[in-house]
């Protein structure tokens, strides 16, 4: 009785929740194998035996209850449970032995069990070891590699592989030391590539900037070859073209044209600059290094449009201009080819200050200039720079524009310098006919120019018409043509004929044709200096065509448009108004040399007793003189100019007579004087009517004569000599006899007219004398002449 409250407290306090869980499985008829197998394989039968005989306990006190209530039924029961208990015993007892067998057989493999355990975790960390080891192993191979890139000087390979160690490797490092490590090493070294690229990319300006005046000089080269081919193909056309004009055949012509790379022929590395480039823009800084590279190319161009001051330009200009181009070549290339390193705008910021500075530059150097030869050499040059830069894309239009402003100012010194040519020309010129010996002789200094008279290839020796001054002068005029063509080409406007017309009319007229003036106008010119070089002016005037044929050809001016007659040259006029300025002073060169010869007339014996048929002694002189002159002239001038010599000289003696008769030296004179002078006269009319028919006058002036230039001088001499001078004051006698004379000169030669000797005893024997008709009818002219004045 005491033991049952006992065991019922053991069961109260024993009720837990496994305890619960078991009671609701049997309860519920639950299989409790599993359970059972579950305690044999955790090695722990022991709770769950304990907590069956609970449950078997529990279950008696609920059968006791149930008996108390369900007497039979509990009896019946308690049969059951013993049964129950029996078969209990049975399980526990077999349970025991398969719990021993168990344990026997679970101890070794338990054991096996740890060890496997064991032997799985020490793989596990083997394996994560290798693994760890293999990525460790991987980025320090990499940081190898990016060491030996480093310091082969690979410094974009080494940056590719710094990028995949941060993005594959450092933030998964398993180490914690080697990725502080690298972590703290990674920004040193791309400051260090940065630092270095820096360096080299600075190296690389220097370069190219030391090289820009070779690169620039190659290109112009090229252009100039361009230029030159391209010259000696208009020219084979221009002469095709004129062959053909003059019927002289077809000709078939080509042009051959080869496309050449500019890259390959102006070779410069840019690598440098595209590794820079490229490598900032994998350290992320790619505008920084655009800035800094348009920063210091700047710099450079505005140190390269400085000109040298310790060096004429004329002297420099050439490398300056080379350095120019160059630059921009390399700009262009890089624009081209670097992918966005350099902007359009930036590129053509730059090409604006360049423009501005060379323009101020040139300008400036252009005004200091005192040489036409170096103003062209500097023109040509810069032509060349717009042509080398024009194929880049570079709008050149402004810098050649300053050429075209410069353009008087060339001709100017050009004018100046031909000035100075022509002077000499003509001081050293001895006025004498050239002497060609040979047909080359011929080429060069008649055919050259056109100067010839005739088609006929003359016999040699032969003797030109003209001085050396003419084609001496023709060819300062055709090397003028040649320098103002050579400016004006390659510039802004393309057709600039009328420009070279202009400037070519200026060197004749204010030039070449005062500079003979001048020398016609000094004075110490001889008179067959002054026939020469009015020979010589006729010549030049027939070199003016040729002149403007030559300058058209030039041009490319077709040359039938100019050789219309409103398309001449107005120096042509001019130089006809100078060769006549030139007869003029020929003439008084003449009349200087004939008065000379007529002041003799001083000599004469105007009231001679003796009456003579012989000519005073001067007139001898004169007529010699006169027969050089002339024969001089008609191997020199042309027939009109002879005539115009002829007629002046001859006139000029007329009037000399005429002026002798009317000098305050003559008080008077007589018929033996007239008789005297008539003789000289009549000297002088058989000398020009001679000289007349013989130089070929006569058949060109058919209405004219020599001799009528003598026609005053012989009125005068035939009214004196005339036996009824008085038909002097009939109008129609006058105006068929006597209309050279004027009355006033009538009337006081006729005033000093005395009919008789000039002698003591002569006037004796005349005092008593009747007076003549013809004294009676002098007297009468001189009272009417009187009367009328």
């Amino acid at each position: 009785m005491d033991s049952k409250p006992k065991r019922r407290t053991f069961i109260d306090n024993g009720d837990t929740g496994e305890d619960l869980v078991l009671v609701t499985l049997i309860g519920n008829g639950d299989d409790l194998g599993a359970l059972v197998r579950h305690a044999f394989e955790m090695g722990r039968p022991e709770p769950l035996v304990h907590q069956l005989k609970h449950v078997v306990k529990k279950k008696e006190v609920e059968i006791e209850d149930l008996c108390k209530t369900h007497y039979e039924e509990f009896i019946l029961a308690v049969d059951e449970l013993r049964g129950v208990l029996v078969d209990a015993e049975e399980l526990k007892s077999d349970l025991a032995s398969d719990n021993f067998r168990l344990q026997e057989v679970g101890s070794a493999l338990l054991l096996e069990l740890e060890e496997l355990l064991e032997s799985y975790s020490i793989k596990k960390n083997v394996t994560e070891a290798i693994k760890m080891s293999k990525i460790c192993i991987e980025v320090l191979e990499l940081c190898v590699k990016c060491n030996n890139h480093l310091s082969e000087g690979q410094f974009y390979t080494a940056l590719k592989t710094m990028d995949l160690i941060e993005r594959n490797y450092l933030q998964n490092m398993p180490v914690n030391a080697i990725k502080i490590v690298i972590g703290k090493n990674i920004p040193l070294i791309k400051a260090h590539i940065e630092k270095k690229v820096t360096t080299h990319f600075n190296e690389w300006l220097v370069h190219i900037r030391s090289s820009a005046k070779d690169i620039g000089q190659t290109a112009i080269r090229k252009a100039a070859s361009a230029r030159q081919r391209d010259d000696e193909m208009l020219e084979r056309q221009r002469i095709a073209e004129e062959q053909n004009i003059s019927g002289l055949g077809d000709f078939v012509y080509t042009l051959d044209v080869g496309e050449i790379d500019e890259d390959s022929v102006l070779k410069f590395d840019l690598t440098p600059l595209y590794r820079s480039y490229n490598i900032h823009a994998c350290l992320g800084i790619k505008e920084q290094f655009r800035e800094y590279y348009y920063k210091n190319r700047l710099l450079q161009l505005i140190s390269d449009l400085q000109i040298s001051s310790s060096q004429p330009f004329v002297e420099s200009y050439q490398t300056y201009l080379a350095q120019i181009a160059g630059y921009f070549i390399v700009e262009d290339r890089v624009l081209r080819t670097s992918g966005g390193l350099l902007s359009a705008d930036q590129a053509e910021t730059m090409w604006e200050t360049t423009v501005a500075k060379v323009l101020s530059v040139l300008e400036e150097q252009f005004s200091h200039m005192d040489s036409a030869t170096h103003l062209l050499f500097v023109k040509d040059y810069i032509t060349l720079l717009g042509a080398t830069l024009r194929q880049y894309g570079y709008e050149v239009g402004l810098v050649l524009e300053v050429l075209d402003h410069s353009r008087d100012k060339y001709h100017e010194l050009l004018l100046e310098e031909c000035h100075q040519h022509i002077v000499n020309v003509l001081s050293n010129d001895t006025y004498e006919h050239m002497v060609m010996k040979k047909d080359s002789d011929y080429d060069n200094n008649v055919l050259a120019f056109h100067l010839q008279t005739s088609d006929i290839m003359p016999a040699f020796p032969y003797i030109a018409p003209f001085s050396s001054m003419v084609p001496d002068c023709c060819r300062v005029v055709r090397s003028f043509i040649k320098g103002s063509i050579d400016y004006l080409s390659y510039g802004v406007n393309s057709n600039f004929y009328d420009v070279v017309r202009k400037y070519l009319d200026k060197l004749l007229i204010d030039v070449l044709n005062e500079v003979v003036l001048t020398t016609v106008h000094s004075a110490d010119l001889g008179v067959s200096q002054a026939m020469q070089i009015a020979a010589n002016i006729s010549f030049l005037g027939r070199a003016c065509d040729f002149f403007l044929r030559h300058a058209a050809q030039l041009c490319g001016i077709p040359v039938q448009s100019v050789e219309r007659p409103q398309a001449s040259l107005t120096a042509k006029e001019v130089l006809k108004t100078s060769r006549d300025a030139a007869y003029l002073a020929l003439l008084n060169l003449v009349n200087s040399k004939l008065e000379e010869f007529m002041a003799l007339t001083e000599n004469i014996n105007w009231t001679s007793e003796e009456i003579s048929q012989n000519n005073n002694e001067y007139m001898n002189e004169v007529v010699f003189y006169l027969d050089t002159l002339l024969s001089t002239a008609q191997q020199i001038l042309p027939l009109d100019a002879l005539y115009k010599v002829g007629s002046g000289a001859l006139e000029h003696i007329s009037n000399s007579i005429v002026a002798a008769f009317l000098s305050d030296s003559v008080k008077r004179f007589n018929a033996n004087a007239v008789m005297v002078i008539n003789n000289d006269i009549k000297m002088l009319e058989n000398f020009a009517d001679e000289r007349f028919h013989s130089t070929g006058l006569s058949e060109i002036y058919k209405e004219g004569s020599f001799r009528a230039c003598l026609i005053e001088a012989r009125q005068l001499i035939n009214l004196l000599s005339s036996s009824q001078p008085e038909n002097f004051m009939n109008p129609v006698i006058r105006v068929k006899n006597y209309n050279a004379l004027d009355y006033k000169k009538v009337a006081s030669i006729c005033e000093k007219f005395k009919d008789s000797a000039d002698g003591i005893f002569g006037s004796l024997s005349t005092r008593n004398a009747k007076p003549n008709s013809r004294k009676k009818s002098m007297d009468v002219l001189k009272k009417r002449l009187k009367d009328f004045n």
